[in-house]
Parts: structure tokens; sequence; C-alpha cells
């Protein structure tokens, strides 16, 4: 993994203990474990950041910084993992989940269109909630559980890559 890059770009713990907007959350989220280029901690924020993003609620971010400070996740991680609902992929993502509930539940596909307002969530769902709700469930396990092992994977088969380079170049000097 490019870690030399992202520690890099990675702030500072005693540079963000010094801004306001820190200090107000208290020293829990300057803890250094959130910002540490650490595999489980990135690999499990990874995972947890795409479970999040299933959830039907336009508040993933905080969804996500809770559930970074109580795991000690790694927050940047998180947050550029969460980016992957946005306003252009929400819909389709909603409607594949909405898809995956269909299955789930034995019910046939209705008519589904959706508006990420918090209106339609209160009155937008209609016949369709139980299967939106089921499969932003199911895809949020599945999706997320293999986000966090397809990352894990990738993240060993680089390591175990980089050391047998390494051992190469040892033997040929």
């Amino acid at each position: 993994m490019p870690r030399r890059l992202f520690v890099k770009l990675r702030p500072a713990a005693a540079k963000l203990r010094g801004s306001w907007y820190f200090r107000l959350l208290g020293p829990r989220l300057t803890d250094s474990r959130l910002w540490s280029m650490n595999r489980r901690g990135i690999t499990t924020a990874f995972g947890a950041a795409i479970a999040i993003s299933f959830i039907p609620l336009p508040a993933h971010l905080l969804f996500g910084l809770l559930a970074a400070m109580i795991w000690r996740l790694n927050l940047p991680t998180m947050f550029a993992s969460l980016l992957v609902i946005n306003p252009l992929t929400a819909v389709p993502i909603y409607y594949a989940a909405y898809r995956v509930g269909t299955l789930v539940v034995g019910q046939p596909v209705g008519k589904f269109t959706f508006e990420l307002s918090w209106t339609w969530l209160q009155t937008g769902l209609g016949t369709i909630w139980k299967p939106f709700l089921v499969g932003c469930l199911v895809c949020s396990i599945v999706g997320g559980f293999l986000a966090y092992r397809l990352l894990e994977l990738i993240w060993r088969i680089s390591t175990v890559n980089r050391l047998n380079a390494k051992r190469a170049g040892v033997r040929e000097n």
C-alpha cells in the first residue's frame, strides 16, 4: 500500500490538538490511533465505511465519525470511503439495495423513484419500505465484509510482494 504517501498527507496529531474545531470534540478525536497508518485500522475503517454507506439516512459522516471514535478506526480512510455515497451514486446504490431486498423478501419489483430528502424518507417509501430496508441491511453486511476482506487481501499480497522483492534484492547483493 502507498503508506509513505498516506503518512505525508496525514496531519500531525499535535497540530490537530491546537485547532479550535478539534478541541470542541475533545481528546477522543485527537487520539493518535484514529490517525495511525496500521493495517487493522485502515482495512476495518474501509469495511465499516462501506457498510455505513448503505444506511438510507443522510448522516453517513456522523455515523462514520462515531464508529471511528468508538472502535479506534482510521478516520481519513473512514471519511474517504464514505464518499462512495454521493448525489451521483446514491440512486444506483440504493436501487441495487432495493432489488436485493425484493429478492430476499420475495416481493415483486414495483415502481421505484428515489429522492435524497427527509420528506421522501417519511412518505416516499410507501409499499417498498420493507424490501428497501432489508436490501440495505443485506448489502451493508455483505458489502462491508467483502470490502474489508478484499482490502485485507490486497494489503497482504502487497506486503508479501514487497518482502519478496526485498529478499531477492538482498540475495543478489
